[in-house]
This record gives structure tokens, sequence and C-alpha cells, in this order.
């Protein structure tokens, strides 16, 4: 019981729990995702890039958490935002048309990018600089870890016990539900280390970091939406192919995300991005030539472990930024990121209609545009020393921070 105590008195358990009841719902709504629509809405490229455009409003509209946590404090919001997660991943199978789908995701995409955005921010707020690497690496293989369980809990059930999608949404929700309960009252209310800006901003020297966030949106949506649904509408992978690919990606999360967050505090985050971009150009043109579904799925698990590498755009805004930043600008660069992702579904969804490897080609232009942006980042960087090359300062734009700035 003392054990347990000291672990509950702990913010950094506090968030490997919310790290791992996150995916553990989360994942179930995404694995299941484009079967149930295909299976029991007999959606096609465009009604699946709609709803995914949909889903990511949301996320567009993060920026507004700064406001609520003028009545919230970011523990209780992250918790509340859990919960409304789980709830809409509970009623997603109950509603298996076009209209309710997109309610539904909605609901779930409301609470989902809300916990990602206040997660963020507690995350750099609650760690030290030379820490922090390693331990979104450590978040990264618990948030494995609860996905493996999420997908072989549907592998187990439906493929071999023949449950209905209805059960595998309503239990995933459900469970994940109770868990947040449970954390609401056995955590103890941590405490800020400093306050954070109540309201919403620009800094001018955080461009190069907000270039990225942009791109990171628009590359993921390629993953996430048109990488999958390949898998299913070219390659006629079932529900329980979905949950082993998804599985197979997560084992490598497992055992190489923490490696990853060190290796990144050891090399930078100059380097690891560039060597991240440059992978994923090679990804995004084998995605529009590949015609082997093996070989396609050997390019999904890649494609996904890149994803660990993400970790150093977060270390790098950590380094260059005033710490009462961090709240406010982990709600506008969601906002950012998703951008991109609201409208990238929609329009690349009529695109894949008449060309598939198209949106692909178009996924590689985006990693180029990263991989310019990466480029300009200091081996060390850190406030002051925010990017190598001044481009603002070229379009005769101010980069230093102003008082005002500082408000």
């Amino acid at each position: 019981m003392k054990s347990l105590r000291c672990l509950t008195a702990n913010p950094q358990f506090f968030l490997l729990t919310m790290a791992f009841v996150m995916p553990l719902v989360f994942s179930v709504w995404n694995a299941l995702l484009n079967n149930f629509v295909v299976e029991k809405a007999s959606f096609d490229g465009a009604q699946i890039g709609m709803l995914q455009s949909l889903r990511e409003v949301p996320g567009f509209l993060a920026f507004t958490a700064v406001f609520v946590l003028l009545v919230l404090k970011e523990q209780t919001f992250a918790l509340v935002s859990l919960a409304v997660m789980c709830v809409g991943v509970a009623l997603t199978g109950w509603l298996p048309f076009e209209l309710g789908l997109y309610c539904t995701t909605v609901l779930m995409s409301i609470g989902f990018h809300y916990f990602e955005t206040i997660n963020q921010s507690l995350t750099l707020q609650w760690l030290d600089k030379d820490k922090s690497a390693h331990f979104m690496g450590q978040q990264l293989a618990v948030k494995s870890f609860s996905s493996l369980l999420a997908y072989g809990a549907i592998w187990l059930l439906m493929e071999w016990l023949g449950i209905s999608y209805v059960t595998m949404y309503t239990l995933a929700g459900g469970v994940g539900l109770l868990i947040v309960i449970w954390v609401w009252f056995a955590f103890d209310k941590f405490n800020q280390t400093s306050v954070q800006h109540k309201h919403m901003f620009l800094r001018r020297r955080y461009w190069l970091y907000y270039g990225l966030v942009f791109f990171s949106g628009a590359r993921r949506q390629i993953f996430m939406v048109f990488a999958s649904f390949m898998m299913v509408e070219k390659f006629g992978y079932s529900v329980g192919d979905i949950s082993l690919l998804y599985m197979l990606n997560y084992v490598f999360n497992l055992f190489f995300a923490p490696k990853i967050g060190r290796w990144i505090h050891k090399i930078g985050e100059q380097r690891a991005l560039c060597i991240e971009y440059l992978g994923l150009l090679c990804v995004f043109v084998g995605y529009a030539l590949v015609e082997n579904s093996q070989l396609a799925a050997g390019l999904y698990v890649i494609d996904h472990l890149f994803f660990a590498m993400a970790i150093a755009v977060k270390t790098y805004f950590q380094k260059i930024a005033d710490h009462k930043d961090i709240a406010s600008t982990a709600g506008v660069s969601f906002t950012i990121n998703h951008i991109a992702a609201v409208v990238i579904p929609a329009l690349l969804g009529i695109v894949w209609l008449t060309s598939p490897s198209s949106v692909f080609y178009i996924g590689a232009g985006f990693a180029i545009c990263s991989l310019i942006l990466a480029s300009n980042i200091p081996l060390q960087p850190t406030s002051g020393k925010e990017v190598r090359v001044n481009l603002l300062r070229w379009a005769n734009m101010p980069v230093g921070i102003s008082p005002k700035e500082r408000l």
C-alpha cells in the first residue's frame, strides 16, 4: 500500500498512467474504423476523408484550451478530456450510419485533442530538459504496451470469439472511463512549477517550431487516413490483419521508443529530425509505387516507427521556450498542426478517387518541406538561439523578444 501511495503522489507516474489509458481506448476506435465504416456504413474514399477532416476540427480548435484553463486546472482538464474521449468511443458502435459516425467522431475527438494538448503541456512543465526526451520515449513505450493490449483484445474477441463492433467499442470506452474515475480519486493534485499564461499568442521567435508542427500535421494525415485505408481497400486486409499489423507497430515502439528518446538526447534534435524526414520521403514514394501487400506492411511499420522521432520537435520547443509559454503554446501548436489536418483528408480523399499514388507523392512533398525546416535548427538550440538562419530578419521582421512579448 505504501508503494502504491508513493506512486500516486508522483506526477511522472500520473503522466504514465494517462499515457496508458488514452491508447487503450483510442487504439480500438482507430483499428476498427476503416473496416467498420466500409462494412457497416458503406463509406467510400470521399466519405472517410470527410470523417477524418471532421475528426481534426477539434484539434484545429485546441487553442481554446487556454480559455478553459481560466476555470479548470490542467490536471483536472486532462482527466475530463480523457473521460469525454472514452464516452465518444463507447457510443461509436451504436450509430453505424454517416451522420451518427460524424457525431461520435467529433465527440471522441474533442476529448482526444484537449487531452493531448494538456498532456503535452504538463509533460514539458514537469520534466527537466535533460530528462524529457528519455521520459517521452518511456511514454511512447507505455502507449505501445497499451495499444498492444487493445489490438490483442480486438484479435481475440472479434476474430476468435466473434463479438460485434458495438460490443467492442462499448467495452473499450467503458473500461477506459472506469480507469479515469480511479485516477481522479487515487492521485494527488499536483502543483504547477510556474504560473502559465492564460491568453493566446504567437511568438515570432517560435516560427520554426510552428512550421515543423504544421508539416507534422500534414504528414500525419497521410499515415493515419490514407496508408491505413490503402491496406483495407487495395490489399483487402481484414480487422484481424489490421490489428496484427498495428500490434507489430507497437512491438517495435515498445522496445525502441525509450532508446530513440535517449538517442535524440545524444545526437540532438536537428540531426534526428533530418534523418526522420529523409526516411519519410522514401516511405511515401514507396507507398505510391507498392503493389505487394507484404512490402506495403513493411513500409507501414517503418512509417509508424518514425513517429517516435517526433519527440525531437517537442524537446526542441522545450529548449527554446519561456517556461510560462508552454501551456498556451501547446494549444496554439495543436491548432497549427491541424490547419493542414482539417483540409487535407477531404481534399486528398477526392484525389484518392482518381489517383491514390498522387496522395503519397504529395506526402513526399511534405517530407521535403519538413527536411528544409529541420536543417535550420541549431545543433544546440536555446532561448535566443532558436534558428540557424533568421528568415524573418531577411523579411525585415524583428525576431527578438520584445517587452510586449514577455507579457
